[in-house]
């Protein structure tokens, strides 16, 4: 299998779909939560506010299990669940880059001192063209 092709129907699909899930362990279970994503090639970025749980989560144990893809209009929808390593990311310069007029409920703007970014550093994914379909598995 060319594994150029399921790439690049992952970022298509990144492009397309901002609004997904995020699970983090907290005391040994999953936390999930819906959060809005970003992409740089196959690295996710979500941005989040200090005062939540996450960034002690992923302190604690940085393995994340995202969902992302699937709107719930039909099950003919592509989607794609990513296994992957979390980290705090205090860059200004990716903040900026990132920031987002929607994060405003929970973040004032780019220079919040609460502002973090997660960024989530892909192992693998599973990408399906439609549910029921057999997933393409990128390892990386």
């Amino acid at each position: 299998m060319n594994m150029s092709e399921p790439k690049e129907k992952v970022l298509q699909m990144f492009k397309e779909h901002k609004i997904g899930t995020l699970a983090t362990i907290r005391q040994n279970k999953p936390f999930s939560r819906f959060m809005l994503f970003f992409h740089d090639g196959l690295t996710l970025y979500t941005a989040t506010n200090k005062d939540t749980h996450k960034a002690e989560d992923i302190e604690n144990n940085p393995s994340v299990h995202v969902l992302l893809g699937f709107n719930g209009d039909a099950w003919k929808n592509d989607y794609a669940e990513i296994e992957g390593s979390a980290s705090v990311e205090e860059s200004a310069e990716l903040k900026e880059k990132f920031w987002n007029g929607e994060l405003k409920e929970w973040i004032s703007g780019p220079d919040d001192p609460n502002y973090l970014l997660l960024k989530i550093t892909l192992k693998s994914i599973r990408y399906y063209q439609k549910a029921g379909s057999e997933p393409e598995i990128i390892e990386l």
